[in-house]
């Protein structure tokens, strides 16, 4: 049997520590499923579209990594994808209370469900989506944080 994992997230942009994730957590899951998730409440930077499209350019040469998206509740798009095991990152000891909380609600909604936390490499610790976003909108490189193509893109929706 095969062993699939959903990581879930708006991906706004996909950075090098989402990255890092995914291609350590295919060392130990048969299939990553990267579900980049609508989440318009978010307002996003980039659109649904941009982001599924850089995120299957950036990951495009890791084998058994899909890349989708989604809407609702996230233990329903569990139950399509036939799975029960849930990807989540971790930076740093403030984003563990919040990420608990999501782990057992989910739990609470669907019995059975395993969220597998993982640390990026320690060069990745520091980022975050956000700050990438205000860095690039304030004019910084962002290169060093995201791919060379989301980096031209932001240079690009930002002239």
């Amino acid at each position: 049997m095969s062993r699939r994992i959903v990581y879930p997230g708006t991906f706004d942009p996909l950075t090098h520590g989402h990255e890092d994730l995914v291609r350590r957590a295919r060392a130990i899951f048969d299939e990553v499923v990267l579900a980049v998730a609508e989440n318009v409440n978010k307002q996003p930077f980039f659109t649904l579209d941009e982001r599924l499209d850089m995120a299957r350019h950036c990951l495009a040469d890791v084998p058994g990594v899909r890349v989708t998206s989604f809407s609702g509740l996230l233990v329903d798009f569990l139950r399509e994808q036939e799975t029960g095991f849930v990807l989540r990152g971790l930076r740093a000891v403030s984003d563990f209370e919040y990420e608990f909380q999501l782990a057992g609600m989910n739990r609470a909604l669907s019995p059975g469900i395993e969220t597998v936390f993982l640390t990026p490499s320690e060069r990745y610790m520091f980022i975050s989506a956000s700050m990438v976003r205000e860095i690039a909108r304030l004019g910084g490189d962002v290169g060093q944080f995201v791919s060379p193509l989301i980096a031209e893109r932001f240079a690009h929706k930002l002239c």
